[in-house]
């Protein structure tokens, strides 16, 4: 299994990446070689060979969810497989199917997310935050991840200390962001519930 999953194909012996993970997530699987954990681990063996080849998107796939939604089906790709001759079509295009659903659910997923963000920056523009902050946060809706210090504020829009200061605490005294001491400076974080926060405001 391992000399399979890191093969480098050739012209003359060549499988489709994706192909290629879907065999393996089935190999393991099939062969239960341990006594619990067998499902996640062939999931996570193909999300690693699928990475591993370069789609990156499948790092924000939620694949398990949706098998869980329809075990019996996944259970029949096994057993159509097993019944004819171990023929992995039935089985390879079970996960095509999960995978093409798993990318739409995705992409619903963002077109949400993009509504609620623009809704969100244009519930801003009725604050009384100023445009500095207004930047920050709407920086913060779109980055997840993203952090704050006095320093960046001031340097990212070109202001004086104070200003980037005062932004920066005003913010926190609203709810919107949190501050931890790093060192011997302030990072400051946008609140897990921003969105909601805004509209609370």
């Amino acid at each position: 299994m391992c000399d399979f999953a890191n093969r480098e194909d050739t012209n003359e012996d060549y499988l489709h990446p994706v192909v290629r993970s879907i065999i393996m997530h089935f190999w393991l699987a099939y062969d239960h070689p341990f006594l619990d954990g067998n499902g996640r681990t062939a999931r996570a063996l193909f999300y690693w060979s699928m990475l591993h080849r370069g789609y990156w998107l499948t790092g924000f796939l939620t694949v398990s969810s949706i098998l869980r939604k329809a075990p019996a089906k996944y259970a029949r790709s096994f057993l159509y497989t097993e019944w004819d001759d171990n023929d992995l079509t039935y089985f390879a295009l079970y996960q095509l199917e999960v995978l093409l659903r798993a990318i739409d659910e995705l992409q619903k997923y963002l077109r949400r997310k993009i509504r609620e963000v623009r809704d969100t920056e244009q519930l801003l523009t009725t604050t009384d935050l100023n445009h500095r902050q207004i930047a920050l946060i709407g920086y913060a809706l779109r980055t997840p991840g993203a952090t704050f210090t006095f320093q960046t504020h001031k340097r990212s829009l070109n202001i004086a200390y104070q200003s980037a200061r005062n932004d920066l605490l005003d913010l926190e005294a609203r709810g919107l962001v949190r501050k931890r001491k790093t060192g011997r400076a302030f990072t400051f974080f946008p609140v897990n519930d921003l969105a909601e926060q805004l509209r609370q405001s």
